[in-house]
């Protein structure tokens, strides 16, 4: 693979920066160390927000969170990702005076407090953080920040919340301290995923179950192409998609797209614009694609998912309109050279893409995908390979 190639296992351990950096900032060691994974979305793409289906799995790239307790009631953060230390009184907690990469943090105390927790007796904490979950790529570096601090300080203070519960704490910081309009998705793989498998979850119901992904056993991997397209889901086109499809739910008099299915699309179109009608059949023929992918993994195993991932690239590029240029010339380059599929992963208008590659071809696809962003004058895209991966715990 390319120079760009980079490799967890290569890279200096970031479990070990977050816990140096917590004695260095604080003066002392800290309570524990804790940690949350990214993840991949396999397919299931703006479906989590419309109350569908989505397939994503927890990779093998994390944040590490040390924490320990404070005297005071001061929440203090510090991190290897960012020169900008933060802090605030837990009796000053509120979406509006959160922002920057700290809201990440300080958006799950404050969201465990309108869970039902009681702040008004807690000691302060202080955190630091380390990571190898790239920032921007669609990998959900924000929900991997999340989770860790939810895990830890869930059990620091003793709450008991399940992990299902504290996914819907992240989602809730995510929403409202930090202004990004996303589903659950993210926060449910970093929070129950598993080695070896995906996990299949309805965002109507919260029913998740797992499902295997045995790459390994296929002779399969999935190398993430980094276009370092850059996005931010605050503002911008993702929060315009999720509108959209508000929208389009009013005027087909449904409380949510998942009640639409691929039958209902010929109606569908008489009543929308096309513009809109576009972005409801993505929803309802990803929502359909989400549920034969897991389908075909039990009963055939990942190397019959392939045009699966193809169509929803389509999908998403041509329906919902949220690929860009980098991410459409990965997706087909990697086909081209020996991928079983491909497509963008994430909420788009930049970030990563997958392909679902025979190992002993990982390497050759990622050489060609270079050469191609080279001739198309693109910064060069970085690429590496994940595996399904445990979700978020203790770690020391």
């Amino acid at each position: 693979m390319s120079g760009t190639a980079t490799s967890a296992a290569a890279e200096t351990s970031p479990s070990a920066l977050a816990h140096d950096l917590y004695a260095d900032t604080y003066g002392t060691p800290a309570t524990g160390l804790w940690s949350a994974p990214g993840r991949v979305n396999l397919i299931g793409e703006h479906t989590d927000y419309n109350n569908g289906f989505v397939l994503p799995f927890a990779i093998d790239r994390r944040t590490w969170c040390a924490v320990g307790e404070r005297a005071d009631r001061s929440i203090v953060v510090t991190s290897t990702l960012t020169g900008d230390d933060a802090q605030i009184s837990l009796d000053a907690l509120a979406p509006e005076r959160l922002q920057g990469w700290s809201a990440y943090v300080f958006g799950v105390i404050w969201a465990l407090g309108e869970h039902g927790v009681d702040l008004t007796g807690r000691q302060g904490l202080n955190l630091a953080f380390a990571s190898n979950v790239p920032l921007g790529a669609g990998l959900s570096s924000s929900a991997a920040i999340e989770c860790s601090v939810a895990v830890a300080v869930n059990e620091l203070w003793d709450l008991g919340i399940s992990s299902k519960q504290l996914a819907k704490v992240c989602q809730l910081a995510e929403n409202k301290a930090v202004g990004a309009p996303t589903g659950i998705m993210d926060q449910t793989a970093s929070l129950l995923g598993q080695p070896g498998h995906a996990v299949l979850l309805d965002c109507d119901s919260y029913h998740s179950e797992l499902v295997p992904l045995a790459l390994s056993d296929a002779g399969l991997a999935v190398l993430v192409i980094d276009t370092r397209v850059t996005h931010a889901h605050a503002t911008g086109g993702y929060a315009a998609r999720r509108e959209s499809c508000e929208r389009a739910a009013r005027e087909l008099g449904v409380v949510t797209l998942r009640e639409l299915t691929e039958v209902s699309l010929p109606q569908a179109r008489t009543m929308l614009d096309p513009e809109t009608f576009r972005r409801v059949r993505h929803i309802a023929t990803e929502n359909a694609r989400v549920l034969e992918t897991a389908r075909v993994l039990h009963d055939a195993g990942p190397r019959a998912i392939g045009d699966l991932l193809v169509a929803s690239h389509a999908s998403m590029r041509d329906d919902f309109e949220i690929s860009v240029p980098q991410l459409d010339l990965a997706v087909e380059t990697a086909m081209a050279h020996g991928a079983v599929g491909a497509r963008m992963t994430g909420g788009g208008f930049g970030g990563a893409a997958i392909a679902l590659a025979p190992i002993e071809m990982v390497d050759a696809i990622g050489d060609q995908v270079t050469r191609a962003y080279a001739d198309a004058k693109y910064e060069p895209p970085v690429m590496f390979t994940v595996a399904p991966a445990g979700g978020a715990g203790r770690d020391a």
